[in-house]
């Protein structure tokens, strides 16, 4: 198939899941072409079944800021009729499902049917959406999809409570690629970090409040002193000098290192040995199964999709919001006894297999075909 994803180019979950399935489609056979403002993160290496198409925003002294959605639709429009798109699949609600509703009904008057698929991924749904500003048009161009993914379960019940959709949504839930995680720590690397072979513990964000990354520092503060650790930071954001302040008033900034954005991050993931996400909300926690491929435990709080991956005293534990002791607690558990310590690397391991690419991508496959012939009996192309 000729298939067009649209999605964010950055570090965020989203942008994460719809390259590599993008990648995935494109080693499967299908032709691949991302619809952006740049190149995404995820796609370093050429192949030739993938392509990329820039969405170009001229700027005009006319506008307070420049009209993404419009240039958006425009170049979907382009895309669809130069190529011979079979589908296009949007990844986030804003602006992408409503930009894809106005590119279809562009094509639409040219006889051009092309179906379109819109993936939730968050907080697309959670936070942004909800603004007043946004909600009309996002619940309208949800429902003018004509597919509907969530990344969870949490994630499709809390749509259903936020907005009045009249479609069923379908659970896809994210995938990670186990082999590519599986692998063996660089000991260099590992030395690095921990040269007296202290346990490492990560953490990988956007450095936004949501993720409570203050928390992540109190309860590494906690665990340092019971089992001898090192705190590895992921990530940048508006949180990162909160977080270097406290580090110094904990006298915690020599036991820490901060690695800003990375692209390698199985090679991160390989020497790591416990995973903390103490978020206010996770629609799925993509993050937390990477670790979990690369044979890290993960201690999180219990909230949206991370019950979902996450099972209590096996790969991982989960805590309420704000409750650093208990975390901290949950994190000696794992890491004060080694054979303690194996167990739950081996179970997380297992855990992530569960949602191994090789197993989520057939779904979304199926997807594909089912809307394609179904829309075709309609009229195609």
């Amino acid at each position: 198939m000729n298939i067009g994803i649209v999605c964010y180019p950055t570090f965020g979950g989203s942008g994460v899941l719809a390259t590599e399935l993008g990648k995935a489609l494109a080693d499967k056979g299908h032709t691949v072409h991302f619809i952006t403002y740049q190149q995404p993160v995820r796609l370093t290496e050429f192949r030739a079944n993938i392509l990329y198409h820039e969405v170009r925003v001229p700027t005009s002294p006319l506008f307070y800021s420049p009209p993404y959605e419009s240039a958006l639709s425009s170049t979907m429009v382009d895309v669809v009729k130069n190529n011979d798109i079979d589908l296009l699949h949007v990844h986030y609600a804003i602006p992408h499902a409503s930009s894809a509703y106005m590119a279809k009904k562009i094509l639409e008057k040219e006889n051009k049917y092309v179906p379109t698929i819109t993936t939730l991924h968050g907080t697309d749904i959670t936070l942004v959406g909800r603004d007043k500003t946004y909600a009309p048009v996002v619940a309208f161009s949800i429902n003018q999809s004509d597919a509907i993914t969530a990344v969870s379960e949490n994630l499709k019940q809390e749509t259903y409570k936020t907005f009045k959709i009249e479609k069923d949504i379908e659970v896809i839930h994210n995938f990670v690629d186990v082999r590519r995680f599986a692998r063996k720590p660089i000991d260099a690397f590992r030395k690095v970090i921990a040269p007296n072979n202290e346990r490492i513990v990560l953490h990988a964000s956007n450095f936004r409040k949501i993720k409570r990354i203050e928390d992540v520092v109190k309860i590494f503060n906690k665990l340092n002193e019971i089992v001898p650790s090192k705190l590895l930071l992921v990530g940048d954001g508006p949180e990162r000098p909160v977080i270097e302040d406290l580090a110094r008033q904990l006298n915690l900034f020599e036991e820490i290192r901060f690695v800003g954005k990375q692209q390698n991050m199985e090679e991160i993931f390989a020497v790591a040995d416990l995973f903390l996400l103490p978020s206010e909300y996770e629609s799925f926690g993509l993050s937390a199964l990477e670790a979990m491929a690369a044979g890290a435990p993960v201690v999180a709080t219990n909230v949206g999709g991370l019950p979902e991956i996450i099972i209590p005293g096996v790969n991982g534990y989960m805590g309420n919001i704000g409750d650093v002791d208990q975390m901290a607690s949950y994190a000696i558990d794992i890491l004060k006894e080694e054979n303690t310590f194996q167990k739950f690397k081996e179970n997380a391991r297992k855990q992530a297999e569960k949602f191994d690419i090789t197993r989520i991508v057939p779904q979304y496959e199926k997807l594909y075909e089912n809307l394609y012939n179904n829309f075709c009996k309609r009229g195609c192309k």
